[in-house]
């Protein structure tokens, strides 16, 4: 069990990059959230089986078509118990 936060920057906003997150995620496994930040970048936190989590953030590398992604950092947390599913905040 491996859960990371990573701050995606570049173009990752008005692109469809959170929702496109949330299918990918869901689609992995994976419980966590995904938000916009006010400085234009995209945080996400996400957990699951550690492949998993790796194929993820190598999507997040490139994202959704139409974005365009700079860069990705990438810290390890703690795993959270009790937490269900992969959802988009505000």
């Amino acid at each position: 069990m491996r859960r990371v936060k990573a701050i995606v920057r570049g173009r990752v906003q008005g692109v469809g990059y959170r929702a496109s997150t949330v299918a990918t995620a869901r689609q992995y496994g994976l419980t966590g959230w995904v938000r916009n930040l006010p400085d234009g970048s995209v945080e996400l936190e996400a957990q699951g089986a550690e492949v998993r989590v790796t194929e993820l953030l190598a999507w997040c590398a490139h994202g959704p078509p139409a974005a365009r992604v700079t860069g990705v950092t990438v810290d390890d947390r703690l795993p959270v118990t009790g937490e269900h599913g992969f959802v988009q905040r505000r």
